[in-house]
């Protein structure tokens, strides 16, 4: 070891930097490709046999007492770069060689991006539409108040219009008013009711969801199955409003040829309510199996919104201390509502809604 000692002809300031310049370069050089941080260590500062201790003990032991402190200056400086190239290399070891090389004239692993599920984009383009027309969005809880799902609907208790919605209740609600059970929300309506207590008129929104109902389940009719609704809510809404509104979302959905027309109907929540038809997409109107031959298809319920439902909603803003906004001599709106699934079997030609719910992959690649 002592023969691989560098000699030190001088001590001199010169020949020191030199010295240690040669030194220096030479940890350099061994850091720069360290692949054993324990063997660095005990090559430069082994107790005993440490390259720095013998070359301290070769040099300091000839060195005049008028050079021992520039001397010991230099040696701190070169345990340091020493220290910090073995805490490099603790921190960051050097890679373990690669054993084979990576063939790039392989092909890559591929990777199928994901898709929307035909539902949700059906969904996503329905409220798109709206969006379009300056309605915002929505959302409220699936798990409903007896209140803001009937009552506020104008849906008084017992009443025979209840029976048209099959309801999912909470067990264990005996014991609270009627109005406070929970139930699953039979319809997205709760939260135009919600909306119209929290905000002031003007309100345009549109309102995607599930619902749920106690269905004998078939090819058209779910448990659980999706509801986009919306609220119109300003002064001087009228019902050509609404039908202008509708006949634009529905040339928008199916395309410019298709018409629209309404039928009288019954909703509990509107008066006067409709029933909305369009005319066939299969056969252009004329008369079909799917159209049963009319040339029509009942797509949605609508209507304008009952003076009732507005008194409801003004009541329940003065018990939380807002003030009364929904005055039916000044304020009017429209209110309608589809089903998802329906929409989305005439669009992709589905004869069953079940099958959207099936997770079958043959079924869902197909909209990849």
């Amino acid at each position: 070891m002592n023969e691989s000692i560098p000699q030190l002809p001088n001590y001199d300031e010169t020949s020191l930097d030199a010295a240690f310049d040669t030194l220096a370069a030479e940890v350099r050089g061994e850091t720069a490709a360290l692949a054993d941080v324990e063997a660095f260590r005990l090559r430069w500062l082994g107790r005993k046999q440490g390259r720095l201790k013998l070359i301290g003990d070769a040099w300091l032991k000839s060195a005049p007492v008028d050079a021992r402190r520039p001397l010991g200056m230099r040696f701190n400086q070169l345990k340091q770069q020493i220290e910090a190239a073995l805490e490099e290399g603790i921190a960051a070891p050097a890679r373990p060689a690669i054993k084979a090389a990576i063939d790039i004239t392989l092909p890559g692993t591929a990777r199928a991006p994901g898709i929307e599920h035909p539902l949700l984009k059906t969904m996503n383009e329905i409220v798109a539409v709206f969006h379009h027309l300056g309605y915002s969005a929505a959302v409220g809880p699936q798990v409903e108040s007896d209140f803001y799902n009937f009552e506020a609907l104008n849906f008084p208790p017992n009443h025979p219009a209840r029976d048209t919605q099959d309801t999912l209740v909470l067990a264990g609600q005996q014991a609270k008013p009627s109005r406070d059970r929970l139930l699953m929300r039979t319809h997205t309506s709760p939260v135009q009711i919600r909306t119209m207590i929290a905000q002031a008129p003007p309100i345009r929104i549109v309102v995607p969801g599930n619902v749920y109902r106690n269905e004998a389940e078939d090819a058209t009719h779910l448990a659980r199955f999706q509801q986009v609704e919306g609220l119109c809510v300003d002064t001087n809404i009228t019902f050509s409003d609404l039908k202008g509104t509708l006949d634009h979302a529905m040339k928008e959905l199916f395309g410019s040829s298709v018409k629209t027309r309404f039928f009288p109907s019954f909703f509990p929540f509107t008066e006067p309510s409709a029933d909305m038809q369009i005319s066939c997409i299969f056969c252009a109107g004329k008369g079909c199996r799917k159209c049963k031959h009319s040339g029509w298809i009942e797509l949605l319920g609508c209507g304008m919104v009952d003076p009732a439902v507005f008194a409801s909603v003004d009541e329940q803003r003065m018990v939380q201390g807002r003030e009364p906004a929904y005055d039916p001599a000044k304020i009017s709106g429209f209110a309608f509502g589809m089903g998802v699934e329906r929409i989305a079997m005439m669009q992709y030609g589905v004869a069953s809604a079940g099958i959207f719910y099936s997770n079958d992959m043959r079924f869902l690649e197909q909209f990849a």
